[in-house]
């Protein structure tokens, strides 16, 4: 991955979504055959996979864990990480783009409502690495969110929103948030095992309570 093209093409694959092989290359700024060439030695690590839609293959992150992996090296690695693709993805009325999970953690216009609201009441650092602040983790423990963990997951950590083109919060309390929000209902998952979310009644009076985020946010 210290190779500036495999790592762009890491970055790319890190919020989740499966890429044809002509978007990845044009997101490195190379030739499809080169980007290839590139797929192909991420995809003998176990970095990524290929998966087959007819005759058209997309690749994507190998697993949570690898994304995981991929999000840590890149938090403390990767200069630029905030930079925008040059590949449009997702127009603004794509359910996508409204409120989805990314892996664990929230994404879309939901996800980055949620790390504005977070940096504007002093909960968050967004400049450079994310990290919580002491104020933070006093409205996560009020939240009832529970931030004990082992490892080495960053407590909060940046992933770039492939639909906002900004960075989004993830880490443990990134994915402590969105299991909490999950439980408690205040999001629910359109269709079964999918990424997109529509946030509830409850949801809304729980996003307005605790960050002051309206439903005008996310829709």
């Amino acid at each position: 991955m210290a190779d500036e093209t495999r790592a762009a093409i890491c970055l790319a694959l890190l919020e989740g979504r499966a890429w044809s092989m002509g978007e990845l290359a044009r997101i490195a700024g190379v030739s499809p055959s080169t980007a290839s060439g590139h797929v192909a030695r991420l995809q003998d690590a176990g970095i990524c996979v290929t998966e087959r839609q007819g005759r058209h293959g997309y690749v994507r992150i190998a697993d949570a864990a690898t994304a995981r992996l991929v999000d840590s090296l890149a938090a403390h690695a990767a200069p630029g990480r905030d930079a925008a693709h040059a590949v449009p993805v997702v127009a603004a009325p794509d359910p996508l783009a409204g409120a989805r999970t990314c892996y664990d953690h929230f994404a879309g216009r939901l996800g980055m409502a949620v790390t504005d609201a977070m940096d504007e009441r002093g909960l968050l650092r967004t400049e450079g690495a994310f990290e919580l602040t002491d104020a933070g983790r006093e409205w996560c423990a009020r939240a009832g969110l529970d931030l004990a963990h082992e490892g080495r997951r960053p407590m909060a950590s940046s992933c770039l929103d492939w639909t906002e083109r900004r960075r989004h919060l993830g880490g443990v309390a990134g994915a402590r948030l969105c299991a909490l929000a999950l439980r408690r209902e205040w999001v629910v998952r359109v269709a079964a095992g999918g990424r997109v979310l529509r946030v509830t009644d409850a949801g809304e009076r729980a996003f307005r309570d605790l960050l002051g985020i309206t439903p005008d946010a996310w829709n």
